[in-house]
């Protein structure tokens, strides 16, 4: 038994690093047309197929774990999604498989879903190009030790990751941001002080900044809780066919002007905020421990 659970991990391994090797090359192609033609009209055109690629990649991964890891998902709480709308997506994080699940969930049904990375990522070898060539915004944040050096920086970070962004008022997009910055473990827990018992303490500025950064393009944020019946899994655990059920519940939320403001100079809207987002929280532990019952 453990030796056929070893080998659809391999397997399934295999096909996922085969589909993406696949699906990276063309990437890759159209990375460079993108820079040798900068022309508005080719670019657009280009995205369209950059994103259709990365769909197959997901649904293709997709088949890969319906058929070999055999992991049923079990969801409640669905609202009506369309490929056509701007959403921000919200989900408590334990395992690098959320984002397995988060694919699986949300691929065709949204549009393709990016994240904001550090503006620094974009020197990564080959895989910097791709974020890039599939409009993965790219954040630019200063620190508190610099603006304090250099306070005519405040506000540029949101104006230069504004302009960044700009691409999205032409197209829907899906944005996704893990609030707990980390995944969970029991360790990180205790150390926290975490007053949520299945969560870490989300982070809020990160949310406000991306929420101000896409300059209320995003209509709705996707709430959605994931939980593991059998514990939290491995990512080689789930691909070896370890996990039999994923419970997943999702709740959709308009985005309000109210959630917008200048998070770093405004106190009154900070504080707004990070109770709105506490909030959030709370229901999510609530929802945490009815799906473990």
């Amino acid at each position: 038994m453990r030796f056929v659970s070893l080998f659809k991990g391999v397997l399934s391994f295999f096909l996922i690093a085969l589909n993406t090797t696949l699906c990276f090359i063309p990437v890759m192609v159209l990375a460079l047309c993108k820079i040798v033609l900068p022309f508005p009209n080719v670019r657009a055109v280009l995205n369209v197929i950059l994103d259709n690629i990365a769909t197959i990649w997901i649904a293709v991964n997709n088949v890969n774990q319906k058929c070999i890891g055999r992991s049923k998902i079990h969801s409640s709480g669905g609202q009506e999604l369309s490929a056509k709308d701007w959403y921000m997506i919200v989900s408590n994080h334990q395992s690098w498989v959320d984002i397995l699940i988060l694919q699986r969930m949300f691929n065709r049904k949204i549009p393709f879903i990016k994240f904001f990375l550090k503006r620094e990522l974009i020197w990564v070898p080959f895989i910097g190009l791709a974020w890039w060539a599939l409009e993965f915004p790219f954040m630019k944040r200063y620190s508190p030790a610099l603006l304090k050096k250099r306070p005519e920086l405040k506000g540029k970070d949101i104006e230069v990751t504004k302009k960044a962004c700009e691409k999205f008022q032409h197209f829907p997009v899906s944005i996704m941001n893990f609030l707990e910055g980390t995944r969970f473990t029991p360790q990180k827990h205790e150390q926290q002080g975490s007053h949520f018992k299945h969560l870490l303490s989300p982070k809020a500025g990160g949310l406000s900044f991306a929420l101000n950064a896409m300059d209320g393009k995003l209509h709705y944020l996707i709430d959605v809780t994931i939980v593991y019946p059998e514990g939290i899994p491995s990512f080689f655990d789930y691909l070896c066919g370890k996990v039999s059920e994923v419970k997943v519940h999702t709740c959709m939320l308009p985005i309000e002007d109210s959630l917008l403001g200048d998070y770093q100079n405004d106190a009154e809207y900070r504080a707004y905020f990070q109770e709105w987002v506490n909030e959030l929280w709370r229901q999510k532990d609530q929802q945490i421990e009815r799906l473990l019952k």
